[in-house]
Order: structure tokens, then C-alpha cells, then sequence
């Protein structure tokens, strides 16, 4: 296997927050997905988790660019999950799933973390 996409992007929590805040219907709506949104709504601290998605969101979009046409893929084309033993994972939908779909044996590792203050995402395309 070769890594042919790299992408890694961070997100300060308080930005999270503040987007929460102040268009918290509009932010849950455009860019996570049913799922995503249950799940961030769910938890203690929903702006934590909601900035580590945005952050895995725009690595994995920053991994994609290798692929002809991924510019044009949206926010809910990526998310987040968990494997059953709770390993976050993607699942692509739509474009990204295609783009990705046609190089065949291509797969999307993703790390996550975060503080207090910051929620990062590594996400690594490889065929």
C-alpha cells in the first residue's frame, strides 16, 4: 500500500463554541450529517466534539485533493464514525464516495484528539 493523500487540519474548541452560539440550527444542519449531529448533541461537551469532526472533516477533504474533481466535494459527503470498539472512521457519501470508489483498494485512515483548548485531525488516503 501506498499513501498517495496526506491532509491534517485543527480546530480551536471556542471557535466550535461560538459557532454553536450563535447558529447552532444553520452549523448542525450544513455541515454534519443525521448521525454526526445526534452524536454531538449527545455528549457532555457538544463544542469538543464538534470541532474534532470539523477538523477530521477538512483533513480528510485535504486528502482527497489528489483525486480529479474533489474540489467540488461538500461537508456531509464526510463523516464521522465508530467502529465498534469506538476507533473513529469516515464513511463518504456521495461524490466522495465515488471519487474514492473508483481507485480501487483506496481506504482513509483518520486520528483524532483533543484538549481543552484544540481538536485535531490527521487523515491519510491510501491505495
Amino acid at each position: 500500500m501506498a499513501v498517495i493523500g496526506l491532509g491534517i487540519d485543527v480546530v480551536d474548541i471556542a471557535r466550535a463554541e461560538a459557532m454553536l452560539a450563535e447558529h447552532r440550527k444553520r452549523v448542525l444542519d450544513r455541515l454534519l450529517t443525521e448521525g454526526e449531529h445526534a452524536y454531538v448533541m449527545g455528549m457532555p461537551h457538544p463544542p469538543r466534539h464538534l470541532a474534532v469532526r470539523l477538523a477530521a472533516k477538512e483533513a480528510v477533504y485535504k486528502a482527497l485533493q489528489v483525486l480529479p474533481g474533489s474540489r467540488a466535494v461538500g461537508w456531509r459527503e464526510i463523516e464521522v464514525t465508530r467502529a465498534d470498539h469506538g476507533r473513529p472512521v469516515i464513511a463518504l457519501h456521495g461524490l466522495a464516495h465515488r471519487l474514492v470508489d473508483e481507485r480501487i483498494g483506496a481506504r482513509i485512515h483518520l486520528s483524532l484528539t483533543h484538549s481543552e483548548l484544540s481538536a485535531v485531525a490527521v487523515a491519510i488516503l491510501e491505495e
